[in-house]
This record gives C-alpha cells, structure tokens and sequence, in this order.
C-alpha cells in the first residue's frame, strides 16, 4: 500500500514523528508541493494508493491522471481543496479531521484579545529598546490599556471553539451573548443565546468563531458594522471571508471599531493590497491558531486512524459518502 503527502511542513515542521503512517504501508512525504502547478501534483502522485494532503488541491483531472487512488485523506477540517463530488463518482472516499483544534484556536482568540488589550508585545520591545531604563516615569504605556471585567462578549457560532471561547471570557468576568442557528443545553451553560441583531449591537467584542457558509459570507459589512457600538473590538480566527476587508479598514481607520485582531484573510497567504495591512489597531496573525503542536499531534493521530479505518474496511470521518 503507497502512501504520499504532499504537503506536510505545515502539519509536522520536525517536531511530530509520521511513524504512525509508516506502519501502514510504504510512505513517501513531501515537505511543499505546489498549489498551482497540476502536474507537479500529478507527478508526486504517482501511483499511490493513498493521498494525504493538507492544502495542496485535488482536482477532476488529478484523479484521472492518478487512476491508482482509492483514499483521499485531509489533514485539516476544510476540504474544499478536494473535488469530493468527483471523488464520489469514481469511489475514492475523503476524511477530514472534523475536531482538533477546540483549545489551540479559542485560546489564540483570547491571546488576540489580550494584546489589544495591553499591547504586551508593543511594550516589551519598547524596554528591550532602553526606554524604561531611560524613562523620567516609574512607569508608561502607549495606549489605552483595557479590562475586560464586565464587558459582554458576542460569540458569532457557539460550537465546540465558541463554547471553550465561551468559558474562557466567563472567568475573565465578561459577559456571554451568542448567535447560532443551532442551539444547545451546552451552549445555553455558557451564553445567552440571542438574534445575530442583538448581538451587533450590545457586544462589546464580537468574536467569529462559525465554518464560512453562504448565509455569512461577507456578514462583516458596512452595514453590519454601522449596528454595532462605537468602539468595538472585532476578532476573527475562523474564516476570513466572513469579513468585507476594506469596509473593516474603513471601519477601523475611522474609529467605529476600536481594534480588530484576525488570523485569517480572503486569501491566504496575504495579497500585498489587503486593506487591513495599513488598517489603523490591526493586528494580523499567519492562520496560525490551530498549529500548538497539541493540536497537530491530534490532526496526525486522526489522520492515522481514518487511513487505518479505511484499510479495514469501516472508512471514517468521510466527508463525501
């Protein structure tokens, strides 16, 4: 049994081991294949039996070249990379790892918070750099410094990140409001449950953590923003097409929305015009606040398991049955 990944540096830079897929069959792992050139892809491919891949693209005509496929593994969530329906049509079963990161990405959105918070990063460069040693002041800060202690946080999808984000801000002494379509006891635990109107306009965080569907799309918008208060802090680790870019720039340069944290754009890696880049209080994150190695340890235990659920013949986690 041939197994190739074609892309594993962002999953396992060094620090994981992939002998739990050595063990099941004759493994070749490549550190980058490119996202655009198909016959690269094509070539890597060869004639495996297994491809596991993370967000190097499977397309129609791939699966034509590659016949000897008979099981597509995702390492991630998403699989939008995959031609799933016409892996179904030739047989060719899809898994993806639906939970791994519930801690990594809440704790990273609370880490997002935090900075706007206190500019923690801001202020130890500014000490390495001599100014406290030289400071008149017992003491200084730049900007305004933020406690959170009564404050309401809005949570945009309460599934299991939005619960863990949920607890966390409660023991930070915020209150909890949240949007979600799909209601849960769990849920209702954690936060009070409101319409998405609501929200807007009480929260005085608001924080996405929902997949990217077609209803929000695009939900963070000139409109959307001009309902929510004066002041706001916007974060976002979930999906950068649920924000209008320049109309967050806008926002933010003019004051609407105090300061935005995302970890996630339209399009990834960042296009150089990207309006949040020169957007005033923008922090901007690498779409790293799924990659503890806790949480990619997880993403390879599951993978592992789907690959082996496949050759017993009881396949996982398949996305496209």
């Amino acid at each position: 049994m041939k197994i190739v990944v074609l892309d594993g540096h962002t999953e396992n830079p060094g620090d994981l081991s992939w002998e739990s897929f050595e063990k099941l069959g004759s493994l070749t792992v490549y550190e980058r294949t490119s996202l655009t050139d198909e016959e690269e892809i094509i070539r890597r491919i060869g004639d495996a039996d297994i491809v596991v891949t993370n967000k190097t693209p499977i397309s129609r005509r791939t699966m034509e070249a590659c016949p000897s496929i008979r099981f597509l593994a995702v390492l991630a969530t998403g699989y939008n990379i995959i031609d799933t329906a016409f892996a179904k049509e030739r047989g060719i079963p899809v898994s993806n790892v639906p939970v791994y990161g519930t801690f990594s990405v809440s704790q990273f959105a609370i880490a997002l918070l935090l900075e706007i918070c206190h500019h923690i990063g801001h202020h130890s460069q500014t000490v390495h750099e001599g100014r406290w040693e030289h400071c008149r002041d017992w003491c200084y800060w730049d900007y305004p410094l933020i406690e959170l202690e009564g404050k309401t946080m809005g949570i945009i999808g309460l599934g299991n990140i939005g619960r863990h984000t949920a607890a966390i801000a409660g023991a930070l002494g915020m209150g909890v409001i949240a949007y979600d379509p799909w209601q849960n006891d769990e849920g209702r635990r954690l936060a009070e449950y409101v319409e998405l109107e609501d929200l807007l306009a009480r929260a005085d965080v608001i924080v996405l953590h929902m997949p990217l569907l077609s209803w929000n799309t695009g939900l963070i918008c000139r409109e959307n923003i001009a309902k929510m208060k004066d002041g706001v802090i916007l974060i976002n680790n979930s999906r950068g097409q649920m924000v209008v870019e320049q109309d967050l720039a806008d926002a933010l340069n003019s004051g609407k929305v105090a300061a935005a944290g995302v970890d996630v754009v339209s399009t990834e890696p960042i296009m150089g015009d990207n309006p949040l880049l020169k957007a005033k209080n923008c922090i901007i994150t690498p779409h790293m606040s799924w990659g503890a190695k806790e949480s990619r340890q997880r993403i390879m235990d599951c993978t592992a398991e789907n690959i082996r659920a496949f050759l017993a013949g009881s396949p996982t986690n398949i996305v496209n049955p």
